[in-house]
């Protein structure tokens, strides 16, 4: 049975693409009226310089069903997160800590070749973004009787090396935060907070990369076999509503949850139906692989 979250107020950060998009439309599809922030709106983009806008998720959000409501807004300055808290009234139910706005600062490769300049602002946008969230937010959690926190990020706890040292220490500080989060609402049973992560996303920024559209997305496969077991940003949405209509989900408290580990814990498909399993195929494949040991696997096996 899907979720059921009417009556419920949810806040997506960084709500205008990409994961955070479609985490605003499952929430909407089951029902919550979802308060959407980011940078980028019909009239103003955000340095990231892509086309998606907050009022667009709005609108998607509430033809899922829901009821979407655009607030443009800077997560890295306190008085615009202040304006939005005003804007969502008196509480938070789902609290969706996704802001990242780094797309175009990842660089690959050894640290110090890069400029330092866009390595520093990365960590602004994807870091202080989501302490400044939590810190103008969690007031309005609080007012909650039942609760939900969660810090998106990449990657599973674990992660050896993860694109670049920078990048690296963005997504493990924000997985970190899920964790110790949880640690600070011991005394608070009626809210849960824990961190979750996608797979090999296909996002609008991914999807262009590969030079393929979600219609013809495996055309990328040639040349990147492991692209087979993408995912869309819906996946990892089904999985946060799901945890959203939990009544039991303090049993996650302080944890990363996959994609496909919530795949595996509620039983949701993504959009056409299938279930890649990212961290199976991860497991058993890639790793091998890349120790040197060849390994035959058919991918459909893995959705």
């Amino acid at each position: 049975m899907p979720p059921d979250l009417s009556g419920k107020v949810a806040v997506v950060t960084g709500g205008t693409r990409g994961a955070g998009r479609a985490i605003a439309v499952e929430l909407g599809a089951a029902g919550a009226t979802v308060f959407v922030g980011g940078r980028t709106t019909r009239n103003s983009r955000s340095d990231v310089g892509r086309d998606e806008t907050i009022e667009e998720t709005a609108e998607l959000v509430s033809a899922a069903g829901g009821k979407g409501v655009a607030v443009r807004c800077d997560f890295t300055v306190p008085s615009d997160v202040d304006a939005f808290a005003a804007a969502v009234g008196d509480r938070i139910d789902v609290l969706v800590d996704n802001a990242w706005g780094g797309e175009n600062l990842v660089e690959w490769g050894k640290f110090w070749e890069h400029d330092l300049e866009r390595q520093l602002r990365m960590w602004r946008n994807g870091v202080e973004s989501h302490l400044v969230a939590l810190h103008r937010l969690m007031p309005l959690v609080l007012r909650s009787s039942d609760a939900l926190v969660v810090e998106v990020t990449d990657g599973e706890d674990g992660e050896a090396y993860f694109v670049n040292l920078p990048y690296d220490a963005v997504k493990a500080s924000v997985r970190r935060f899920g964790e110790v989060l949880a640690k600070d609402l011991a005394e608070f049973p009626a809210v849960t907070a824990l961190s979750a992560t996608p797979g090999f996303l296909r996002s609008e920024q991914m999807l262009e990369g590969f030079g393929v559209t979600e219609a013809n997305w495996r055309d990328a496969v040639e040349k990147v076999p492991d692209y087979a077991l993408s995912e869309t940003p819906h996946y990892l949405g089904r999985g946060i509503a799901c945890l959203a209509g939990d009544s039991e989900r303090r049993r996650f408290a302080g944890r990363c949850l996959s994609s496909w580990r919530l795949m595996r814990e509620y039983g949701f498909t993504d959009l056409d139906g299938s279930r890649p399993d990212w961290g199976r195929w991860y497991e058993e494949v890639v790793k091998p692989r890349e120790a040197g040991v060849a390994v035959s696997a058919d991918p459909v096996e893995y959705r």
